[in-house]
């Protein structure tokens, strides 16, 4: 009997991938913990490894394929004796992409006994916002999909429950037509978009999967997370005294600490210090991590990915460095584990080796702070009295205040500031 060969769930987050590459072709003998193809999950590029052996005997998604459902069959194995296919082998499975909305199943018709007049259909709900104006209920999806489409959605009239609007309710909706048919007594809706004007030598790069799921939940953190941001300012004379001295002794285990390192663990430490910040938020409950993971923000071409240094508090800054040179390496290509970049409870964002002053960063939910590192430079600072110049940096601390209020913030911050100024303190 024929294998089928499914798309894995590589994340808990992840319902849709793109396949990237096969790495096998039909005809080929497959063995257990061959690679059989490279998928581009929302996080990084996978590679999946054959489970059973056999023969390939069909590639079901093509690849470049985007939009992969998680568990639709994208291949399938023959077993030992098979030559061929079975027809209808892949009628089961989930489709690749997205499916147009199903016709909903007829009902009977009702008797003429039971015949009643035809009652006005439900006015969809809306929700007068605090400018006067209106709100439509809609799902997340149907949003999404009504902006891909040009269509405006208070034309749009929902099926859901209590009216809200669905998927198939803006699938079935013509895209720049949706306006013309608003409901009476309700305002004309606006215009859509317009679309980008484009000229010769204008180029257009699709998104890659990373990049859709950055600017989806860079999106949804701004919407739904109340941030609120302190700002301080580090003296860092004594903490590149110290790198000088750590990188003297590192150079014997080949690692080269910068500031970025000794950064990590002092916000470590500092996590540790007071775990009430080392903590996320539910409806439920607040979730308070007994480890210190922190996690790293790292730029690569295929958009923003956040490996994690774990345990960081317990970890000397060598070896940081060390793990921390390995992980943005293999950030840069794609070949992180899941382990290596899913959870973390704290996050540091530095555009300081680019000569950023300061800058605010976005909470990296479900974590409740992101601390952004700005540029170590010489200021004229007072100091009892007198100006002297000093090593200074800036650092803004961007907070969740459902889980951190100002107050709980600011000790944070002070606890990071003893730590940066006072290195030696992270040895003790």
């Amino acid at each position: 009997m024929s294998i089928n060969i499914l798309m894995p769930a590589l994340s808990p987050t992840m319902t849709e991938g793109k396949l990237a590459k096969w790495h096998v072709k039909v005809g080929d003998a497959v063995t257990s913990g061959q690679v059989l193809c490279e998928i581009e999950t929302d996080k990084a590029t996978m590679e999946v490894e054959a489970v059973d052996e056999g023969k390939v005997g069909q590639i079901v998604v093509p690849e470049g394929t985007e939009g992969v459902k998680v568990n639709a069959v994208i291949a399938i194995l023959l077993e030992e004796g098979e030559t061929s296919v079975p027809a209808g082998a892949t009628a089961a499975a989930p489709p690749p992409a997205a499916a147009s909305p199903q016709a909903p199943s007829p009902q009977p018709a009702p008797s003429p006994a039971a015949a009643r007049p035809a009652a006005k259909p439900a006015p969809q709900p809306v929700a007068v916002t605090a400018s006067g104006g209106q709100r439509i209920f809609a799902s997340p999806l149907a949003k999404r999909i009504a902006v891909e489409k040009g269509i405006d959605l208070a034309a749009v009239r929902g099926s859901g429950p209590h009216g809200r609007i669905v998927k198939a309710d803006v699938e079935s909706a013509k895209p720049g037509t949706a306006s013309a048919a608003a409901p009476a007594g309700r305002p004309a809706p606006s215009a859509p978009a317009q679309p980008i004007v484009t000229a010769p030598g204008d180029q257009r790069i699709p998104h890659t999967a990373v990049r859709k799921v950055i600017a989806r939940r860079m999106l949804e953190s701004k919407q739904t997370v109340p941030h609120f941001y302190l700002t301080v300012e580090f003296e860092i004379d004594a903490l590149l005294a110290a790198r000088q001295a750590i990188n003297e002794v590192a150079r014997k285990r080949d690692a080269k600490v910068s500031v970025n390192d000794m950064m990590i663990k002092a916000c470590a430490k500092a996590l540790r210090d007071h775990p009430e910040c080392n903590a996320s938020w539910t409806e439920e409950e607040m979730i308070q991590y007994g480890a210190v993971d922190i996690s790293v923000a790292v730029a690569t071409d295929r958009g923003l990915i956040t490996p994690i240094v774990r345990n960081a508090d317990m970890k000397g800054v060598a070896q940081i460095s060390i793990e921390m040179k390995d992980l943005a390496a293999r950030a840069k290509t794609g070949k992180l584990k899941l382990d290596e970049f899913q959870g973390g409870g704290f996050t540091i964002s530095n555009l300081g080796m680019f000569g950023i002053k300061e800058f605010a960063a976005i909470i990296n939910p479900p974590q409740a702070m992101i601390l952004a590192v700005g540029a170590g430079e010489e200021r004229v600072v007072v100091r009892k009295g007198e100006m002297v110049v000093r090593h200074m940096m800036s650092c803004t601390l961007a907070v969740d205040h459902r889980v951190v209020d100002g107050a709980m913030g600011a000790q944070f911050l002070q606890t990071l500031r003893a730590y940066v100024e006072q290195p030696a303190a992270m040895l003790v």
